[in-house]
């Protein structure tokens, strides 16, 4: 049976074919369709995939629903606040959800106010206060992360809460912003962001600047004005992060993120470029090879590295896929699913993180981007679509 989302997709399917064809053809329609449909990557799934894919995402959001707490929030530790509750939003819009009708939409609702109540007069959106010993660490994830949410739910926010939405952003872009500029004691890392007051070996990282670039491009998506310049430069420092020799991304420029090669990073890299508009480049390819290798069969475990997280290293890597096209798709896909469908737990839920220390942030953080490593087929989220 064709759902509502599944439609949807289907129809973009049939989209991206027409798109092919008149490329390929130099405008006419004398193409040959089935070569056109190789190139879809909706095209990837078989009907018994799809009908997977939909009962193990809606057990999943059904798992979420109950785990929002009374002022909006869903249930995780404080350092994750908001951030993974962002994620959680971004879960269920990623299913077609809304929060303007629909049997989730109180529930979102009610989780945008929470995460905009958690800005500060600097404009930072996070929970902790500077004196946390984690404030440095998480606070700029929390940001870029709660910004991506609220602009990818702007335009389906309405009265004077999209007002609020409206000015939380701006504070946000302008704070993003700030954050970007500040002086970096090496040129390479400018144009990127790192860890609040960072008394580090490197001043950016690719790990955080992918998630100030979703944020910038999702604002830029919803009119906001976000400079041309901005957006140069942070994909500027992504492309620098980029090591030929391995055909990946590494963490940082130098020390030990010169070294850490991660699926995690490959995702992050690949994704951050598509967005800034690098889609069937040589670099893009040549990561894509590099994440089709390096696969997520190995349940919750199998990272390169000490820093490589299973859950956000398989969002990254399966919508970094997506973008990149139908053969890399293909080849990734298929396995991540039948892999996350077999070790989902009975409650719709999905283990927690074996890394300790993501472990600490709970269901909701390893179910939300489990859900959003499934859901590229859907295309719900405008900042995901290819």
């Amino acid at each position: 049976m064709l759902t509502p989302t599944r439609c949807v997709a289907k129809y973009l399917q049939t989209l991206w074919v027409l798109v092919v064809v008149l490329v390929n053809s130099g405008g006419s329609l004398s193409a040959q369709e089935g070569d056109a449909d190789e190139l879809s990557p909706n095209s990837v799934l078989t009907d018994a995939q799809w009908d997977q894919l939909e009962s193990s995402v809606d057990s999943a959001i059904e798992f979420l629903a109950t785990q929002q707490a009374r002022d909006g929030s869903f249930k995780s530790h404080v350092v994750g606040q908001p951030a993974v509750t962002s994620l959680c939003v971004l879960a269920f819009l990623s299913r077609g959800h809304t929060p303007i009708d629909g049997p989730y939409a109180k529930q979102l609702s009610k989780a945008i106010d929470f995460i905009v109540s958690k800005q500060r007069a600097d404009g930072l959106i996070c929970s902790i206060d500077r004196n946390h010993p984690y404030y440095t660490v998480t606070g700029s994830y929390n940001h870029a992360i709660n910004g991506l949410a609220l602009c990818e739910v702007y335009g389906m926010s309405q009265g004077d809460q999209q007002k609020v939405v409206r000015k939380t952003i701006e504070m946000a872009l302008e704070f993003s912003r700030k954050e970007q500029q500040k002086s970096k004691r090496w040129a390479d890392d400018d144009g990127g962001w790192r860890y609040l007051n960072p008394a580090q070996a490197i001043d950016s990282d690719l790990s955080i600047t992918s998630w100030h670039l979703m944020f910038y491009r999702s604002a830029r998506n919803a009119e906001f004005d976000i400079p041309n310049e901005n957006v140069d430069a942070a994909a500027a420092f992504v492309r620098r992060c980029y090591d030929e020799k391995r055909g990946s991304f590494c963490y940082g420029l130098r020390g030990y993120g010169r070294s850490s090669f991660s699926r995690s990073m490959a995702g992050a890299g690949a994704l951050s470029l598509s967005l800034a508009g690098d889609h069937n480049t040589k670099m893009a390819r040549r990561t894509g090879d590099f994440i089709v290798e390096h696969t997520f069969d190995d349940f919750n475990r199998g990272g390169l590295t000490r820093e490589d997280r299973y859950y956000y290293g398989a969002f990254y890597c399966s919508q970094a896929t997506y973008q990149i096209g139908a053969d890399y798709f293909g080849r990734f896909y298929p396995n991540l699913l039948q892999t996350l469908v077999a070790n989902q737990n009975k409650d719709g839920s999905w283990p927690l993180e074996a890394n300790q220390t993501d472990r600490e942030l709970g269901f909701t953080y390893s179910t939300s981007l489990a859900v959003l490593a499934l859901t590229p087929p859907y295309q719900m989220i405008p900042i995901f679509q290819r």
